[in-house]
């Protein structure tokens, strides 16, 4: 039988005349496999089961390779935009804020327990105890600024989803703390919000008061950042932490080039702010123009931070 596989003329390749071995490609087997009609079944369950034989949208292993980033990046530039699309929603508020400042029983049980550590520990008690009693203390202080991103996102949402389409629809990066006070006030009376959470190495769960259809987890911060200014309205930076500069520094940036609409950019609680950085300073020292302390303002209550938005577009409106 392997005598019918060898060419008419030639040398049969399996008995190589130069002494070389044979290549793998040139030894013929000593059947014909396309007639086992075993091993052709085997094959076609191989094809089958292949991950190549997959649809690519179906294809977990090939959409988590380095070399299809741009296509993760596009998926996550897509999917929140054919959401909000369809919820028909035009603009959004932007409510940015620290993780740490949360309601007051919530700080009122951190202080608890450090204050336990504190009493359970050797006298006296260690540095570390003792700086987070202190820090404890300054975040129970801190709780009237969850009171009022709740109050501020209660004013925001109350009017303006009434109509088909819907405006000033406030959104936040998903998380705890003012996020969760700024979701939690839109759920509070019966309206939409928008989370855009983020896959961080220590996980964190989206708060419970996000509208489910419009909570959306991004594996890229410039995916999502894009998302927060697209229909941005109006951008209220209650105190946090690098996070929350880190979103304040790309908003004033934005504004500052010209690469984003005109937002009014409020800073909640001047007393805070106005301790963490010294924009007077810096316009002292050359390194941005005068004009450039404009482009943001303070509030000190909510019906002031949300009267400043209403304020900018009634402005805007009547200067086209």
């Amino acid at each position: 039988m392997a005598n019918e596989h060898r060419p008419a003329d030639g040398p049969d390749p399996r008995k190589p005349g130069d002494g070389r071995p044979p290549k793998a490609c040139g030894i013929l087997p000593d059947t014909i496999l396309g007639d086992d009609v075993a091993l052709v079944a085997e094959n076609m369950e191989r094809i089958l089961s292949s991950p190549s034989y997959r649809l690519a949208q179906e294809d977990p292993a090939l959409l988590t390779r380095v070399e299809m980033r741009g296509v993760r990046m596009l998926l996550e530039l897509g999917k929140p935009e054919l959401a909000l699309q369809a919820d028909a929603i035009v603009s959004t508020v932007i409510v940015f804020g620290g993780t740490q400042i949360v309601e007051r029983t919530a700080a009122e049980r951190r202080l608890y327990e450090a204050r336990r550590a504190i009493a359970r520990a050797a006298q006296p008690p260690d540095a570390k105890l003792a700086r987070e009693l202190e820090r404890s203390e300054r975040l129970l202080s801190y709780c009237r600024y969850y009171e009022a991103a709740r109050e501020f996102a209660r004013l925001v949402s109350i009017d303006n989803q009434c109509d088909d389409k819907r405006d000033y629809v406030v959104i936040t990066g998903g998380g705890p703390g003012i996020m969760e006070a700024a979701n939690r006030g839109a759920f509070d009376v019966g309206c939409k919000s928008i989370g855009l959470n983020i896959k961080l190495p220590a996980e964190q769960q989206p708060n419970p008061f996000i509208t489910p259809e419009l909570c959306f987890q991004f594996r890229y911060f410039a995916l999502r950042k894009f998302h927060f200014i697209l229909r941005a309205a109006g951008v209220v930076l209650f105190p946090g932490g690098f996070g929350t500069l880190d979103e304040m520094f790309e908003t004033l940036t934005l504004r500052q080039t010209h690469r984003m609409q005109p937002v009014p950019i409020i800073l909640y609680g001047r007393e805070y702010w106005s301790k963490i950085i010294d924009f007077q300073a810096m316009a002292d020292a050359g390194v941005i123009a005068d004009d450039h302390l404009r482009l943001f303002s303070y509030a000190e209550t909510p019906q002031e931070a949300w009267q400043e938005i209403v304020d900018f577009h009634d402005q805007q409106h009547a200067e086209c």
